[in-house]
């Protein structure tokens, strides 16, 4: 079969690399390109006739579009917030969070259309080629996979040279920054992130703007560790989480930098924006903190920490994150409530919150004034004496053998 008669199916953003590599496919390689946005939010209707409409003058023969923004939140959003994942201690994933999904789906159409090859856009110099590849190598083992942008080391200038030399217009973003949105919020690369030093100029930020004085006050109920409520009115996650990228953005929540170690090694910085993941990560800690014991949330915790740092690599097909996954199920059993948030100044706080399963309501005892009336209020001196009793010990042997501790 000669490149002319090649089908290719690309996963396309509508942004600088894909669109070079349709009309770079198209005229340089001669082959048929097909476009396909695996769309996890983070643009509008508008938007998205945008990319179709780009996508064919650029040369691809076919447009198309599969919503998966449910399917998202279905098999990764709910874990990152009942894992309350964040890279770093900071960072939400943002779009890290899609990249196996959309390579999943990728080869899914691929397979289904009777595709010869797929392809992508990522550079060989970040994190995403190794999430596309990671999870094609496990769902599209016999699929041809095409990285042009990667393999032949072509550069942002390089592309948007080639562009007006063949006369075509560069896609908006597509100058000294590298942005990337999608449900869980948006990532922005290039210019200053580049050091450590300078922060990015306020017109370089997309969704949220200077904070407001006026507070914001949102009222955040989950189900099972789910958001299923906002205000007071039932909502459907995805439509919860679109809302409150609006809203919250416009009073600056969710700024914010990302310095970290990539997958290949190195160290990179980003500016991020993700108002809707700052509110629910914020509600659904404390909310676990009224209804879980220590325990319970210093175990999750640690494997919060492991499941966000495997996604990270591109993992999302390791079994060993559906174990996690059913850890995480089993302690959203009881994660159920409303949390009251107030946002002002770019940060969120949490005023309030209750539950059916709270385990302060479950007892009498006041914290600071008076023990449970079914308790001993004598019970604190021998808990402290016996938590203290190694040290004591350890310090007499010191004392004996003339060590000053």
């Amino acid at each position: 079969m000669t490149n002319a008669k090649k089908s290719v199916l690309l996963a396309y953003s509508g942004g600088l690399d894909t669109s070079w590599l349709v009309a770079w496919l198209t005229r340089e390689e001669g082959y048929a390109v097909t476009t396909l946005t695996v769309d996890c939010g983070g643009f509008d209707a508008a938007e998205r006739a945008r990319f179709e409409e780009r996508a064919l003058r650029f040369g691809a023969v076919e447009h198309r579009l599969v919503d998966a923004k449910t399917e998202l939140f279905e098999r990764v959003l709910r874990w990152l917030v009942a894992g309350n994942v964040r890279r770093g201690e900071t960072y939400p994933l943002c779009v890290a969070a899609e990249r196996g999904l959309q390579a999943e789906v990728l080869a899914r159409v691929a397979r289904e259309g009777g595709y010869d090859a797929v392809a992508h856009g990522c550079t060989g110099a970040g994190n995403d080629q190794v999430r596309f590849e990671s999870a094609l190598h496990v769902v599209a083992e016999n699929v041809e996979v095409l990285a042009p942008v990667r393999d032949r080391a072509v550069t942002r200038e390089d592309e948007r040279a080639w562009l007006a030399a063949a006369g075509l217009e560069v896609p908006e973003h597509g100058g000294l920054y590298s942005v990337n949105a999608g449900l869980w919020g948006l990532s922005i690369g290039g210019g200053e992130m580049h050091t450590s030093e300078e922060p990015l100029p306020e017109e370089a930020w997309v969704w949220t703007r200077e904070p407001k004085s006026a507070p914001l006050r949102l009222t955040v109920g989950f189900e099972r560790g789910v958001p299923a409520r906002l205000n007071g009115a039932q909502r459907d996650p995805v439509a919860l989480i679109e809302e409150l990228n609006r809203t919250a953005g416009k009073h600056g929540v969710g700024r914010g930098y990302h310095l970290g170690d990539t997958v290949l090694g190195i160290k990179g910085r980003i500016g991020y924006e993700a108002p809707a993941a700052e509110v629910l990560l914020t509600a659904h800690r404390e909310l676990e903190k009224l209804v879980l014991t220590e325990e319970q949330r210093f175990w999750k915790a640690q494997l919060g920490d492991v499941y966000g740092r495997k996604l990270h690599q591109g993992q999302m097909h390791e079994p060993f994150l559906r174990d996690v996954e059913a850890l995480f199920a089993s302690s959203q059993e009881r994660v159920s409530g409303e949390v009251k948030l107030v946002a002002q100044g770019g940060h969120v706080l949490v005023e309030g919150l209750s539950s059916p399963w709270s385990l302060l309501a479950a007892s009498d005892a006041r914290y600071g004034e008076r023990a449970a009336s079914d308790t001993d209020p004598r019970a604190g001196k021998w808990l402290a004496r016996t938590l203290s009793e190694p040290a004591r010990l350890a310090r007499r042997v010191l004392t004996a053998n003339g060590v000053r501790s």
